[in-house]
Order: structure tokens, then sequence, then C-alpha cells
């Protein structure tokens, strides 16, 4: 990889499962792809890895046989529609949680050894707030946390913003309204959520997105395809593109934090922490 290249790093998070968030992940990096960027999805959904199965690709290898020495990462990178790259991840295991030091050694090598050039790197971490999820809104340079108008989902959002900002300082975090009515919906679900965290935390949101309800996207995923390749003008794929336009505008840290072997690096920095605080 280009060791001077800058690379935008986001993770997609929503603390509850069914909030649409890897539907958000894949639809954001699909329309960053459609205006010349080129984008690439970890799944880090590392228990239930299925970014791959949602597009119906086919996939010989994943991260762990990378981290087993089996192959390099460029090995592993899936193309999926609309010039999405994936990096799947492994299903059902526990081999990136339990990484031994020369394990995480290889995963930085083998991010700072990858060929191919990208312009973002989008993290769609897990449900929930594990220590996993917290390890890649740290490491990342935005957090996307994605909320629908539930209680349970407003209730989850705000623990996982509790847990990001008090104890491991990320006091920023942008927000995602998916499957809305409307804006003015969005907007109201937002101040929801601001109205808990203004009282209670000291973190900033921003509400960067109002992704309405769409029965197209149903059938998207029905189809393992993606709303912005089936029903590119869908009031859906239009919200992706305006996220898409913003994103774009977010500035990318100076040097070291835009590398994405920095990236990397702070992750393995912080499960290392996490396993020296939980005794492990």
């Amino acid at each position: 990889m280009n060791q001077n290249r800058m690379i935008k790093v986001i993770a997609v998070t929503g603390g509850k499962g069914g909030v649409g968030k890897t539907n958000v992940s894949l639809n954001l990096a699909a329309s960053l792809a459609q205006q010349g960027k080129k984008a690439l999805i970890l799944d880090a959904d590392l228990g239930l890895a299925n970014v791959d199965v949602m597009l119906g690709l086919r996939v010989q290898k994943n991260l762990s046989h990378v981290l087993s020495g089996e192959c390099e990462l460029d090995d592993v990178i899936v193309h999926g529609p609309q010039g999405v790259s994936i990096i799947p991840a492994t299903s059902g295991s526990q081999s990136m949680v339990e990484l031994d030091p020369a394990q995480h050694a290889g995963l930085i090598r083998a991010f700072s050894e990858m060929r191919h050039d990208f312009d973002v790197l989008i993290v769609d971490t897990a449900a929930g707030i594990s220590d996993m999820v917290v390890s890649f809104a740290r490491a990342a340079q935005d957090v996307i946390a994605v909320v629908c108008d539930e209680p349970a989902s407003i209730t989850d959002a705000y623990a996982l913003i509790k847990l990001l900002s008090r104890e491991h300082g990320v006091f920023r975090i942008k927000v995602v309204a998916n499957m809305v009515r409307n804006m003015r919906e969005g907007q109201e679900l937002f101040a929801k959520l601001t109205r808990v965290t203004d009282r209670f935390l000291d973190v900033a949101l921003e509400l960067v997105a109002t992704i309405p309800f769409d029965e197209n996207v149903r059938r998207s995923v029905r189809k393992q395809k993606l709303i912005t390749e089936l029903f590119p003008q869908s009031p859906a794929s239009l919200g992706y593109k305006a996220l898409a336009n913003k994103v774009m505008t977010w500035p990318i840290p100076n040097q070291p934090g835009g590398h994405l072997e920095f990236f990397i690096e702070q992750l393995v920095d912080n499960r290392f922490q996490q396993r020296e605080n939980s005794g492990e």
C-alpha cells in the first residue's frame, strides 16, 4: 500500500441489532464509489459476519486465513457490486478477540503491505457494546451511530454513546436516523437522543443523514443486491447519496492518524488495554 496515502476510517455502529447498520455501511460505500472514491468495507462482526452473505458473494478465504499466514490481505478482498470491496471476517470464531502479540504484529503488517489503495475504510461493527465494538470505534477517525425510531434502539444507542464518551474518550459521534418516514421524523428522533445525552453526557452529536423507510430496501435484500444498484432514484438511495456527499467533506487527520496502519495499531493497542484491564 502507498505509505503516504491518507485514508478516511469510519466505524458504523448502532448498539441494537436490526437498525439497518450493515445496509448503511454497504450503500454508503457504493454511493462513495459512484463518486469516484475507492471504498473498502471491513466486516467487523466477528461472530456473525454477514456482509458477503447480504450481497450473495462467494468467499473462499477471510481474515482468519491472513492471521494464520495462509495468504495476504489482498488475497481475501472480494469485489462486490458498484465498486465496493470487502474484507470478509471470520464467522463463529474468537480468533480476532484472542490474538497473541505475534498475530497482532502480523495484522498490522498485513494492512501496511496491502497493495490496493483505498480512499475510505468503512468498519461495519457488530451489534451491541462488546469490547471489539468499542475497540473499532475508538480506533476510527469518525463514528456513525445508526438509530431507528424504536425505544430499544434509542436506549441502546445511548448506552453505546455513554460507554464511548465516559470511558474511552470518544466525544464526537455522528448519527444516522434510519428507516424514518421523513426528514422531520428523523430530526425528532435525533432530538430524543440529544435530550438525554445533553443532560447526562459530555458528548457532541451531529445528525448527518436521515434515511427514509423504503420498501425497495426489503426487495433489494431479498435479491441480495444493493438498493443503490437496483433502485438508484428511490428515497433511500438518495438519502445514501446525500450521506456520501457529506462524508466526502469530513477532513482526514494529519499524519499519523490518516494512515490505515495507524488505525490497525490503535485497534491492537485498544485490545491489549482491554485484556490487561480484565486481568487476562
